[in-house]
């Protein structure tokens, strides 16, 4: 009988009996995340790999390629995270520091709408890239990265700071979850310009991908790791990586991922899955698509500037006109100061 629609069962034997060509077994592709279940090691996270949805985010402001390395790396994250809401409403990524690319935003609308922007010093970075220092440390300098959960009006935010001081976005995201959260997790983020084939010739292409697990055992016995730091236990810090078998070989296979491995689209979600795996058998269930879509609005940009003083709209108008662009997907909107004087 074959799977259920929700999931496909991709076992060591299946594999071995058949080969399947892709998207016999329902691929998810690009710009989809891919959640999974490794049942013998107690592991679930999710996957992806984001294709033109963050080619068309990064292309749109024509960033520097540093620059829209970092963003891309945002935009992984911020997916992975926020496909995990089970509500309505908001995962937000941002970080704010003293380096060139001062601050980074991207944030993830339920169920599927993906937005990001980037704020740097050009001159800083000029100088910087001539000189071939482009780190993500050297990048972002010291800071804070700030990860938000809004679950809308009439209820309060959840929000997670970590310190920027040398460290790059995966590692600051293994910082948070290490302080944040008394769940075990790992994440592997990858990024790359890639050459695709195209009509009138190739051209280049961003691309990413990324990888997240969590232990999550079921039974009392493997729940049973060491209180956080100060607690009444054991004063080590091994929340984040427990002395289980399970999450110690997790962490083996999730080291023996290549860069490539998470960008390249002849080798998928699925196929990655199965490399890392096949031993133990991974349940990979349908995938969850994400799109670039903004929430900005000529509706929600007119309330805010009726909230604005006469002398606030007579600063805001140039040329006779008020003139707002979204920093996110630049759509410009353009509005009459008339419009608002009678709310004067």
């Amino acid at each position: 009988m074959a799977a259920p629609r929700s999931f496909v069962m991709l076992e060591t034997h299946q594999l071995a009996e058949h080969q399947p060509k892709l998207g016999e077994f329902g691929y998810a592709g690009d710009d989809h995340v891919v959640p999974f279940e490794v049942g013998p090691l107690d592991v679930r996270g999710r996957t992806v790999q984001l294709g033109p949805m963050l080619d068309a985010i990064l292309s749109r402001h024509d960033y520097p390629e540093p620059v829209a390395r970092l963003l891309a790396e945002a935009c992984v994250l911020t997916v992975l995270l926020g496909t995990s809401l089970k509500f309505e409403g908001k995962f937000i990524l941002q970080t704010r520091t003293d380096g060139p690319v001062d601050m980074l935003v991207a944030d993830f609308s339920t169920p599927q709408a993906l937005r990001a922007y980037a704020r740097f010093d050009a001159d800083r970075l000029e100088a910087l890239t001539s000189a071939g220092e482009t780190s993500q440390q050297t990048l972002l300098g010291s800071g804070v990265l700030a990860l938000t959960i809004d679950q809308g009006a009439h209820t309060q935010r959840y929000q997670g700071i970590v310190q920027l001081d040398g460290e790059t976005l995966e590692e600051a995201a293994r910082t948070y979850f290490r302080q944040s959260e008394q769940i075990p997790t790992d994440l592997r983020l990858s990024v790359a310009k890639l050459l695709t084939p195209g009509v009138g010739g190739a051209r280049e292409q961003w691309r990413a991908g990324g990888i997240l697990a969590q232990f999550l055992p079921q039974s009392a016995e493997r729940m049973r790791v060491p209180d956080l730091p100060g607690g009444d236990g054991d004063p080590r810090d091994e929340i984040h990586d427990p002395p289980d078998n399970s999450w110690q070989e997790l962490l083996a296979l999730l080291g023996t991922i290549e860069p490539t491995e998470l960008i390249d689209p002849t080798i998928g979600a699925e196929r990655l899955l199965y490399r890392l795996f096949h031993e133990h058998g991974v349940r990979v269930f349908g995938g969850v698509p994400v799109a670039d879509e903004c929430s900005c609005s000529r509706e929600k940009i007119r309330g805010i500037l009726e909230g604005f003083s006469a002398d606030e709209i007579r600063d805001s108008t140039e040329d006779g006109g008020i003139h707002v662009a979204c920093e996110f997907c630049s759509k410009q909107y353009d509005f009459d100061p008339a419009e608002f004087a009678a709310a004067q």
